[in-house]
């Protein structure tokens, strides 16, 4: 290989690692505010394992979308069907549907519950944990 076909090479190669330098230096670092920003913040978590054909669970749906909306930002609800999720209902270790479990925000099972549980009993297990929403 001539001189001038490896200056051009190593030229080449200059050009793309000062290029990814650069790129790598437009990134922002994250700051405390910013990071809090990105980070999800942990909330109590009321998960209900149900299946959406089971008439209590069908009784229960609205109330879960209620809930989920009223309590945005300091309850996270979710909802898993464990006949279109099977895996889920061992999991769990479900022995009826609907089961409602309670968690802090920690991630810790405070308390669980098997049927049909109402907006106002929900609202009141809650408080009896502690967690004021």
């Amino acid at each position: 290989m001539n001189t001038p076909t490896k200056i051009a090479i190593l030229l080449v190669v200059a050009g793309l690692v000062a290029g990814a330098v650069l790129l790598k230096e437009d990134k922002p670092t994250p700051t405390p505010a910013t990071a809090a920003a990105v980070t999800p913040q942990k909330l109590p978590k009321l998960l209900d394992l149900g299946a959406t054909k089971c008439v209590p669970c069908k009784k229960m749906a609205p109330i879960l979308e209620e809930l989920k909306t009223t309590y945005a930002g300091k309850l996270e609800v979710e909802f898993i069907d464990v006949w279109q999720n099977p895996a889920a209902g061992k999991q769990y270790a479900i022995q009826l549907i609907p089961t409602q479990i309670f968690y802090d925000a920690a991630g810790k099972e405070l308390f669980r519950h098997e049927g049909f549980l109402g907006r106002e009993d929900i609202l009141a297990k809650w408080k009896e944990l502690g967690v004021n929403l």
